[in-house]
């Protein structure tokens, strides 16, 4: 038994052209709606047009410009007029020229390639950035290296000067703390040597003082020992200061313009 909701061949046969007309809008408004009436209980129809309207749109990719002449129009009206009833518009668009659709293929593959290019030079970029932060790290792991060399090279010309001061720095107790100071005046170099430093309690801090011939004690620097008590020191003391002593105290966090008694190391110069 048919279903009464889809229409007779003969039907399909009637509206095969306006389907074609119908998706180009080349219907007048009375065939427009003759035909809507006919499509709202057709199925087949309806899957027809659809077809119809993908073959338009693939002309109208096909196009070479946005705006085509009106003779196109009225060319493709007149094929599809001459056509044998029943004789779809999918037919004439598969018939089209290979090189028709050369726009369409041209336009994808700039785009894939433009993407690619694209991602490539994302890649490029944080290879870049990823080698510039190597090179930063590099260059600092060498300035450190050079700045430890240049360190020890003055440390090896401080002890190997005969003009340096050697200074021993003791006091009494069990492990008794020791330290040597070696000083070179004419530069104002200044290295000090120290083992067996009591832990420091909180917030403190040993600094070392040069005690000159004539005047106060000045500041040689701050310090605080490894959890062994050892200390390894260098400072510089403005060039030409004459030293008569050294010592060592404990001072707040920060250090002190003048020594806070008792003197925790000390030595004089020549000794």
């Amino acid at each position: 038994m048919n279903d009464m909701s889809e229409p007779t061949k003969g039907a399909h046969q009637e509206f095969a052209d306006d389907l074609a007309l119908y998706a180009l809008g080349a219907l007048s408004a009375n065939e427009r709606r003759t035909l809507d009436q006919h499509l709202a209980g057709c199925a087949a129809c309806r899957r027809e047009l659809e077809n119809f309207r993908g073959d338009a749109a693939l002309l109208a990719l096909s196009a070479t410009s946005p705006h085509p002449p009106l003779r196109s129009r009225d060319n493709l009206l007149t094929a599809i007029a001459h056509q044998p009833r029943g004789r779809s518009l999918r037919t004439v668009a598969l018939r089209r020229p290979w090189w028709a659709l050369v726009p369409v293929f041209a336009t994808l593959l700039l785009a894939i390639f433009g993407l690619l290019l694209w991602r490539e030079d994302s890649g490029l970029r944080r290879r870049l950035e990823q080698s510039r932060n190597e090179a930063a790290q590099r260059e600092e792991q060498i300035s450190k290296l050079q700045n430890e060399l240049a360190r020890a090279q003055e440390v090896v010309a401080l002890l190997s000067s005969p003009e340096a001061m050697h200074v021993t720095l003791s006091r009494g107790g069990k492990p008794e703390p020791h330290g040597k100071a070696l000083y070179l005046p004419s530069s104002g170099r200044l290295l000090l040597m120290a083992s067996n430093l009591a832990p420091l309690p909180p917030n403190k801090t040993y600094q070392l003082w040069l005690i000159p011939q004539q005047g106060a004690p000045m500041s040689a620097g701050m310090f605080k020992p490894s959890a062994r008590g050892e200390v390894m020191m260098q400072h510089e003391m403005p060039a030409g200061t004459d030293a008569k002593a050294f010592g060592v105290t404990m001072e707040n966090e920060g250090g002190a313009s003048t020594p806070t008694p008792p003197l925790l190391l000390s030595g004089n110069a020549g000794s």
